[in-house]
């Protein structure tokens, strides 16, 4: 694992970062995979790229794209003004799995957090997902709050 490297997603990326999203039970429910790819993903990728608060990363091994995550630097009023980031759509592809490589990524990113000046790393994982829970929970993670969603 010495050879990965964490950096910023660029549009070539895409492809292989749906394919992420996209390669378990849940993701195969709600990705598509057609080619080209759906116009949404697209300007999804040009609304974070776009936005200096967020940012979407891979995890590379030379060329080959082996993990992703998105990272939101939100501002708030509460607890003094404080800066959260949020960690979300962390995946690692499936040959990697078990190997260190996601408590990797989730340690930079927490320290991109810090870096940044965040008081607070906060992420949502699904119900379903219970080796996930298991993992954050490994990571220092308290599962502090109660979650909700609306569908649109």
């Amino acid at each position: 694992m010495e050879q990965i490297v964490f950096r910023s997603a660029s549009f070539a990326d895409l492809p292989a970062i749906v394919a992420l999203l996209a390669d378990d039970a849940l993701g195969q429910q709600r990705e598509n995979l057609a080619t080209p790819l759906d116009a949404a993903y697209v300007a999804g990728f040009r609304a974070i790229e776009a936005d200096s608060n967020q940012r979407l990363v891979v995890a590379v091994d030379g060329d080959e794209v082996i993990g992703t995550l998105q990272l939101s630097f939100v501002p708030g009023i509460a607890r003094h003004g404080m800066w959260r980031g949020q960690i979300e759509a962390v995946r690692v592809a499936v040959p990697r799995r078990a190997s260190g490589l996601g408590q990797r990524m989730i340690e930079w990113a927490v320290d991109q957090c810090r870096s940044r000046g965040c008081g607070l790393v906060q992420l949502t994982t699904d119900k379903r997902r219970t080796d996930a829970h298991r993992f954050y929970d490994r990571l220092g993670f308290v599962a502090s709050h109660e979650g909700y969603k609306l569908s649109l």
